[in-house]
């Protein structure tokens, strides 16, 4: 892999913010699952669950926090600007949309994990942040035509229209596979170093957007020690929130990536569109609760919680190193070839689960619907004692 002119001296910035945020964010989450318990922002065990023990959700406000403070970290020490690469520092607008905008999204999540709104109000944060976003002139202007050589510019309302569906659809997508212990924020953190590799690459050449890819990813990282099975503290919508609004405006900063971000996230960006197709083809609600979901099927043929996450991990991995195999218009052909192949491979696992006893792992139900945290009632794991 060959990097950019910028990346030599992006690295040993990359290094350290990864790192500072990994352990910021490992301190910091024993400290929101502390605060969860006192407040009660807990998932508690019911006929929707099978944790044995509550539980507590919003631990994603502490890798949000981490993030935050090393990003701020980092731009003062810069002066409010990025001195590396050829392409130029990142604007104001563009670093109050990532750091300020990803605060708000966990604020905002947190507003969710205490009062379990309704999804009409889940809804209408998730459209405050994506017009923040096009409010402070960021948008997607230019996709990779996937019929054929080039690009597809898009301009005005068009413009407007895909920033905020491909900010919805990130945050949902997120919302809708966080149904298993370090499932979102695995998947997150691959996606999150992906695309800061990208971003050094000559092609592109980003550095100071794969700065904060790295704090991303490190801050993440340091949440999933806590997080992954038997998980101690949940991301909480407040994770959700932060992790989808932060991989869609690092996806979209500086040259857009969206068939990087496209390609790396497949399997719970189709996740999302199937299960909304087949829900509305049967005339239900896109976010009713059942046991469609790709991890639902893998647990009914008999994997492991932890088992399941890992092989979700790996298909996510072998989609990660296609990226960097693939131009951007062959990653658009291989994304819409695995959306068919998805379906299919859906529709298999579904009748081969039908075959046999049902897992009585997880009764699924959909945060939006039912107002719980995390997309699916969630596998919880015994507390180990862990972070509190």
């Amino acid at each position: 892999m060959r990097f950019g002119t910028g990346a030599s001296q992006a690295l040993p910035i990359i290094a350290v913010v990864f790192v500072a945020a990994a352990l910021l964010a490992l301190v910091l989450t024993p400290v929101a699952r502390r605060l969860a318990l006192r407040f009660e922002l807990v998932d508690r065990p019911d006929p929707r669950r099978v944790n044995p023990v509550p539980i507590p959700r919003g631990g994603g406000l502490a890798a949000a926090a981490a993030f935050v403070i090393v990003s701020l970290a980092v731009i003062a020490a810069s002066g409010g600007v990025l001195p590396v690469g050829r392409i130029g520092p990142l604007t104001t607008a563009e670093l109050v949309a990532l750091v300020g905008g990803g605060a708000l999204a966990a604020l905002l999540g947190v507003l969710d994990d205490y009062f379990d709104l309704r999804a009409r109000w889940q809804l209408l944060a998730q459209l405050v942040l994506a017009f923040l976003v096009v409010a402070l002139g960021i948008g997607v202007d230019v996709v990779n035509n996937p019929f054929g050589p080039g690009v597809i510019r898009l301009e005005g309302v068009f413009e407007v229209a895909f920033t905020v569906v491909w900010v919805l659809g990130m945050i949902n997508s997120i919302n809708f596979i966080d149904g298993l212990d370090g499932l979102s924020s695995g998947v997150t953190i691959i996606a999150a170093v992906t695309l800061g590799l990208i971003n050094l690459t000559p092609g592109i050449d980003q550095p100071q957007v794969a700065i904060f890819c790295f704090a991303f990813a490190g801050a993440v990282l340091g949440f999933l020690r806590w997080n992954f099975h038997p998980a101690s503290v949940f991301a909480g919508t407040s994770g959700v929130f932060f992790f989808g609004f932060t991989l869609a405006l690092l996806s979209i900063l500086g040259t857009a990536k969206i068939a990087v971000a496209l390609l790396v996230l497949s399997v719970p960006i189709i996740d999302t569109f199937w299960i909304i197709v087949r829900r509305v083809a049967q005339g239900r609600s896109p976010f009713s609760p059942d046991r469609g979901h790709i991890h639902h099927r893998l647990l009914d043929l008999g994997l492991s919680h932890r088992q399941t996450v890992l092989l979700i991990y790996g298909i996510c991995l072998l989609l990660a190193m296609l990226t960097f195999l693939l131009s951007g218009t062959g990653q658009m052909y291989a994304f819409l070839a695995i959306v068919v192949s998805f379906g299919l491979v859906l529709v298999f696992l579904t009748r081969r689960a039908s075959n046999g006893e049902p897992a009585a792992e997880l009764p699924g139900t959909d945060v939006a619907e039912a107002g719980t945290s995390g997309a699916d009632a969630r596998v919880g794991g015994p507390d180990p004692g862990g972070p509190g």
